[in-house]
């Protein structure tokens, strides 16, 4: 095998490892705004399940972040949270998510 066949498949095998590290703090974040929405929306432990489940499976609905952000966004519009709070908050899970892979 040649150096650039070599160094092809290193580079391969990071950007695979890249991926599944950001798919994993991607869905660790969605359980953090799940369960953060849940408090806000007053609901117990099984609901709670239920809308994190329910948080993930909205990520699935188109690359990116927006597709949570809408689905956060319409479950609090009574409760009066601006965009800029739910765009804030996403942002200080995704931290938190990102430091429990480090």
């Amino acid at each position: 095998m040649s150096t650039f066949d070599e160094r092809e498949k290193s580079f391969e095998k990071k950007f695979a490892h890249d991926e599944e590290l950001q798919f994993k703090i991607s869905a660790r974040r969605n359980k953090y705004i799940g369960q953060w929405v849940s408090q806000v929306l007053g609901y117990n432990s099984d609901q709670e399940k239920d809308y994190i489940q329910a948080v993930i499976k909205a990520d699935f609905a188109e690359a990116g972040d927006e597709d949570v952000f809408r689905k956060v966004k319409a479950d609090l519009k009574d409760h009066k949270i601006s965009d800029e709070e739910i765009r804030k908050k996403m942002d200080e899970l995704n931290e938190k998510a990102k430091s429990e892979f480090k």
